[in-house]
This record gives structure tokens, C-alpha cells and sequence, in this order.
């Protein structure tokens, strides 16, 4: 049962501005203010820069991070110990996307961009971490706006964080990001990485699905250039789901996950 705390006015304060500068810095082009990120990224081309129509995923990401933000500062909520626990991470893990938004429309994805990421993943992660380990279930909204909207974005910006710091080698002129031995080992490495991420959140599915969705834009961009990249990815994306599958098997996870 969780402990009857009121949360501080302030995180629910906090979590509302990071959810401002996390949508609002995008729009800075349109008002004249820094270049698109989309810009940016056709840029400095990798092989393991995703097709374009996988960002369209920061639509329900953007959204699903509105409706947490409004949900947690209702009255009602005051007392949840869940966001209590993760309230401070949570933001921290919004505004740096927003942070990280202003500074690449601006200065490019270098090395400073790939620190605001890792940054944002680790105040994911976080999340995710509570998430995982809390005591008691979840009710249906805590289960959508906590469980599955703070997977999607950790194993997001899991696998953007992999292609910033790509992107930010070669803006530094450390390779220039057309090897397709060297990409296919990345993203082996980053499927194992996330295949331990899924297994050890108890086969978590939301984080296999959106980090798949990453794998599959990248198997129809730098797969069709590289066969060694298309193998990768579909290498990767089997480690996710068995990851996944595996840790489903288990009743009380899929309870966690899918209620």
C-alpha cells in the first residue's frame, strides 16, 4: 500500500515545464530560431541514421508526455507514491530531450549533444528501474503513463543515444560513418545492450517493440546499402524479442506490463 505523502508542489511544477521545453523547443525553426534537427541529421549521413518516417513516433511519444504531465498534477495524484518516486527523474529525463532539441537545431549533433542525450536516457532509465521494482501493481493509468510511455521513450532515446554519438565521431571527423563492418557491429552491440535492458525490466514489451521499430528504420535505410547492416538488424532484433519472450514467461511480468 503506498505511504500517504503528499508530493511537493514543486515536482509536479518541474514535470509540467520539462514537458513544456520538451515539445516546445522543436518548434524554435518555425520561428526562425536554429535549423530543423531533420536538417541537421541529413547532415552528417551514417549508415546507421534511421529512415525518416521512423521519427514520426515522437507524435504519440510528445503526446503520451502531455497526458502524463497533465494526469500526475491533477489533485487526485497528489499522493501517488509512483510518481513520487519517479517525479524527479522523469523530468529530468523531458527537459533534456527539450535541452537537447534547442542545442542540436542550433550547433549540430557533436559531442555535447551525445552528453544532453545520454543524460535524458539516464533519467529514463531511472524511471524504468522504479518502475520494474515497485511493489505493488499498477492501475490502468499508471500502467499507460508510466509503464508503457516511459519504456517507449528510454528504449527510444536507447537507440538515438547510438546514433548521436555515431553522428558526433564523424561531425569530429573520427571516421566519416560509412563503414558497414564497423555500423553492423554497433548495432549488434546496441541490440544486446537492449536485449539486457528488456530481459532484466522483466521482458519488458514496450521497450522491445519501440526499440524494434529503430531497427527496423535502420534495416530500410542502411540494410539496403549494407547487407552486413541488414543482417545486424535482423541479428538485434531477434535478441530483443527472445529477450522479451523470455522474460513474459513469467505471469507476475506480463501483470506488470499488461496488466
Amino acid at each position: 500500500m503506498d505511504t500517504i505523502n503528499l508530493r511537493p508542489a514543486s515536482q509536479r511544477i518541474a514535470i509540467l515545464v520539462a514537458l513544456f521545453i520538451q515539445i516546445g523547443a522543436t518548434f524554435l525553426p518555425a520561428l526562425g530560431l536554429g535549423d530543423p534537427i531533420g536538417d541537421r541529421s541529413d547532415s552528417i549521413r551514417t549508415l546507421i541514421t534511421p529512415s525518416g518516417w521512423a521519427f514520426a513516433i515522437w507524435g504519440p511519444l510528445f503526446f503520451g508526455s502531455a497526458c502524463f504531465a497533465v494526469w500526475q498534477a491533477l489533485p487526485k495524484q497528489a499522493d501517488n507514491a509512483l510518481i513520487g518516486r519517479i517525479g524527479w527523474w522523469a523530468a529530468l529525463g523531458l527537459v533534456m530531450q527539450g535541452v537537447w532539441a534547442t542545442y542540436t537545431q542550433w550547433a549540430n549533433l557533436t559531442a555535447i549533444s551525445a552528453v544532453i542525450i545520454l543524460t535524458s536516457l539516464v533519467g529514463l532509465l531511472a524511471v524504468l528501474r522504479i518502475v520494474v521494482n515497485f511493489e505493488r501493481d499498477f492501475t490502468l493509468a499508471e500502467r499507460l503513463l508510466v509503464g508503457l510511455l516511459f519504456s517507449a521513450l528510454a528504449a527510444w532515446l536507447t537507440a538515438a543515444s547510438i546514433v548521436n554519438i555515431t553522428a558526433s565521431l564523424v561531425y569530429h571527423g573520427v571516421g566519416d560513418g560509412q563503414n558497414g563492418l564497423l555500423t553492423a557491429g554497433l548495432i549488434v552491440v546496441g541490440g544486446l545492450i537492449a536485449a539486457t535492458a528488456t530481459f532484466r525490466s522483466r521482458g519488458n514489451p514496450w521497450y522491445a517493440l519501440v526499440f524494434c521499430w529503430a531497427l527496423l528504420a535502420i534495416y530500410f535505410r542502411g540494410g539496403q546499402v549494407d547487407a552486413r547492416i541488414a543482417l545486424a538488424c535482423i541479428m538485434a532484433g531477434v535478441l530483443v524479442i527472445g529477450a522479451a519472450v523470455a522474460g513474459l514467461r513469467k505471469t507476475e511480468n506480463r501483470r506488470r506490463w499488461l496488466g
